[in-house]
Order: C-alpha cells, then sequence, then structure tokens
C-alpha cells in the first residue's frame, strides 16, 4: 500500500538479506559457493525452483490484473555472474505481457547530458507489471568510483539520491528487490574460458571483460559500499551466492515468489451481471 513496504517473511533466505542500518558484514567474507540457506540436493532444489516459478507465473497474471502494485527487481554483479541467465531462468517464463527485462548499458551522449537518474526513471515498471534490470542505476556509483569518471563528491551525493529514488518508488507502489550475484574471482576465469572454448559462446566475450577484471578489489570494494550505503527497509540488497547457478536461480526465485505473495493481490471485482450474460 502508498506508504507502507510490505513485510516479507524469508525464513532461512535471511541471512542473504543486507541489513538497513550497522551491515557489520564483509561482501569479501561472504562464500559465493554457499548453499547453507536453502541445502538441498540439486534436483530437489531443481523441483522447488519450478514450482516457485510457476507460482510466480500464476500471481503475476493477478498482478497484471489488479494494476495496482508493481515490481522491479535489480541485478548486479561482476562479469559473468549470471545476471542474462537469471532473466532466462527465472523471469522468461512468465508472460510478457506483465514482463519485462531492460539492459543497462555504457550511456549515451544523450543520457550522459541528463541526471544519471534520468534514463532509470523512464524503465521503472508501470503499475501491473514486473520490471527486470539487467545492471541499473548502481553502475553509476560503482564504474565511474573505480575508473575515477566522475569527482569523488558528486559519487558521494548519489548514494543519498538513489536512497530517495528508490524510496520515492516504494512510496508509489512499486516493490524493489536488489540481487547482487556473487561469484568468485575463480569462477569468473571459468566462465570466461568456458566462453572461449565454446562457439556458440563465444559472441558473449568482450576483452574488455578482462580489462575490467584487472579491477576486481576495487569493484569489490565499490559494491561494498553500494551494499552498505543503499540496503534499506524499502529497497533491500541480498547477496545471492552464484557460484552454483542451480542454487543462485533457487534463492531469487523462492525470494521473487515471497514477495509477491505478501502484497494484497486480489482479482479485480467482477462486473455487475455477469451471470444473466448468455453468449449466442
Amino acid at each position: 500500500m502508498t506508504g507502507m513496504f510490505p513485510v516479507i517473511n524469508l525464513g532461512a533466505l535471511e541471512r542473504y538479506r543486507v541489513p538497513a542500518a550497522n551491515w557489520g558484514g564483509r561482501l569479501t567474507d561472504i562464500d559465493p559457493a554457499d548453499r547453507e540457506g536453502m541445502p538441498f540436493p540439486r534436483p530437489d532444489a531443481e523441483a522447488a525452483t519450478a514450482s516457485d516459478i510457476a507460482e510466480t507465473d500464476r500471481l503475476q497474471e493477478i498482478l497484471y490484473a489488479q494494476a495496482k502494485h508493481a515490481l522491479l527487481v535489480v541485478l548486479q554483479g561482476a562479469d559473468t555472474s549470471g545476471k542474462d541467465g537469471t532473466i532466462r531462468k527465472v523471469f522468461s517464463p512468465l508472460n510478457p505481457l506483465g514482463a519485462v527485462a531492460v539492459a543497462f548499458k555504457k550511456p549515451t551522449p544523450p543520457e550522459l547530458a541528463h541526471d544519471f537518474l534520468w534514463r532509470v526513471h523512464k524503465a521503472v515498471p508501470a503499475a501491473g507489471t514486473i520490471v527486470i534490470f539487467n545492471r541499473s542505476h548502481y553502475e553509476d556509483v560503482l564504474v565511474p568510483r573505480v575508473h575515477g569518471l566522475v569527482p569523488q563528491d558528486r559519487i558521494e551525493a548519489r548514494y543519498d539520491q538513489i536512497n530517495s529514488f528508490e524510496r520515492h518508488l516504494a512510496e508509489n507502489d512499486v516493490t524493489i528487490l536488489k540481487f547482487f550475484l556473487h561469484i568468485s574471482r575463480k569462477e569468473q576465469k571459468a566462465r570466461l574460458q568456458a566462453r572461449l572454448k565454446d562457439p556458440t559462446k563465444r559472441w558473449k566475450f568482450n576483452p574488455d571483460d578482462l580489462a575490467e577484471r584487472r579491477h576486481w578489489d576495487d569493484y569489490m570494494s565499490a559494491y561494498q559500499t553500494a551494499l552498505e550505503r543503499c540496503s534499506s527497509e524499502w529497497a533491500p540488497w541480498f547477496i545471492v551466492p552464484a557460484d552454483h547457478k542451480w542454487y543462485r536461480n533457487r534463492v531469487i526465485a523462492r525470494i521473487v515468489r515471497s514477495t509477491l505473495e505478501a502484497l494484497d493481490l486480489t482479482y479485480p471485482p467482477e462486473m455487475a451481471g455477469l451471470d444473466k450474460v448468455r453468449i449466442e
């Protein structure tokens, strides 16, 4: 409801939520291969994931019909962390009339001529829809910070601007979930090598990824700051262990389902007199 934020009880998956205040954790201390939140054998986990996706699909229809709430899912992570894979596995089964993925790449000259949230605000979900961001406004406190593209004081101001922007969305019935797909440097190397070996995946290989890989520690530091400064009651961050793709999908599918279940989703009232309608 407007001005209120849904209370989502995630049970054991709360271990992946970044607290809204006084987080004492360190990203570098979190195991990207962790599976303790849902410690089930892979076949069981994949079956449960399919069940969660099917239920999310059912709930999405009600979300669309009701046209009151919207869901924004933010996916961030290092190259090869699984943003595309998450969209394909968790969200592609949903009705495309009400679920859209938006990718944010290097800003264009017109985008750079506006404030950094301009291009993002245009893409937020309308009532009744789900939008998945493949990268997001957080790129503007990551890449510029690592490469010194923007003065530090301007980057510092952006954290508060992001929090205010996300609160504005939440107070206007947009529920926000933010997932940091946490992979290890070793796993990233393996996935980059796999792209080179597979002719059907080579199109995804970008030499720039290798250049960015050399800044791994700087990016982890930038993510640490973003997670600390921008996890809130109205737009929580979740650090999702992503070395195991199937487990990554399991966690995200369950959190998305649980979030939709926490909303007051109902079909619109029926039109009066429908019982008397006769179709000739």
